[in-house]
């Protein structure tokens, strides 16, 4: 299993749906099956329940979705690293990759966004660099590789995580093929 946590909106989704095609696997985005499960979006939990609610839901799937048996990719929430017992499950049960974007850059990509409850009501570059200040320490401890993505395309970032797993512990499917397996 491969796993990208990020800053919201640092790209884990659309990278993680190319290389996840790239290698044949299956793609999971966890935000997705949290809000299948909550019938609502995650917007709106947060406005009705709170953040720790949506925290106690968000560990409940990360924990059912890296004990799959099967080769996925994950792409996380921006804040899966707040609880530890996510930062084990998936520096355990995963390889981590930490697609590290600038605030400022983000900020330019989602200026019109109005889904990331988090980044609602102030100005989205204060607010991700806030959270960048919060949060980057425990990118970096969960992490098995950091991938810098300034002024890199999706393609140039999926060709670089692709390349940086490939010198890992895992021989990768051919795209298009099968199964991981460990190295001897």
């Amino acid at each position: 299993m491969y796993t990208l946590i990020g800053l919201p909106g640092s790209g884990k989704t659309t990278i993680g749906r190319q290389l996840a095609q790239l290698w044949g696997m299956g793609f999971v985005d966890s935000d997705h099956v949290i809000e299948q499960r909550l019938g609502c979006s995650i917007a709106a939990y947060f406005a009705a329940h709170g953040e720790a609610a949506f925290r106690d839901v968000e560990q409940q799937v990360i924990d059912e979705i890296t004990a799959a048996p099967q080769p996925l990719l994950l792409s996380t929430g921006g804040g899966v690293v707040l609880r530890e017992a996510n930062r084990l499950h998936l520096r355990s049960r995963s390889t981590v990759f930490y697609l590290q974007a600038a605030p400022e850059d983000i900020a330019r990509r989602l200026r019109n966004d109005t889904t990331r409850p988090l980044l609602k009501g102030q100005d989205p570059g204060v607010r991700l660099r806030e959270l960048m200040q919060q949060r980057h320490a425990l990118y970096l401890a969960t992490a098995h590789y950091t991938i810098k993505t300034a002024r890199l395309s999706v393609t140039q970032v999926v060709r670089k995580l692709a390349m940086q797993a490939e010198l890992g512990e895992y021989d990768l499917p051919a795209p298009h093929s099968g199964a991981m397996s460990p190295r001897p």
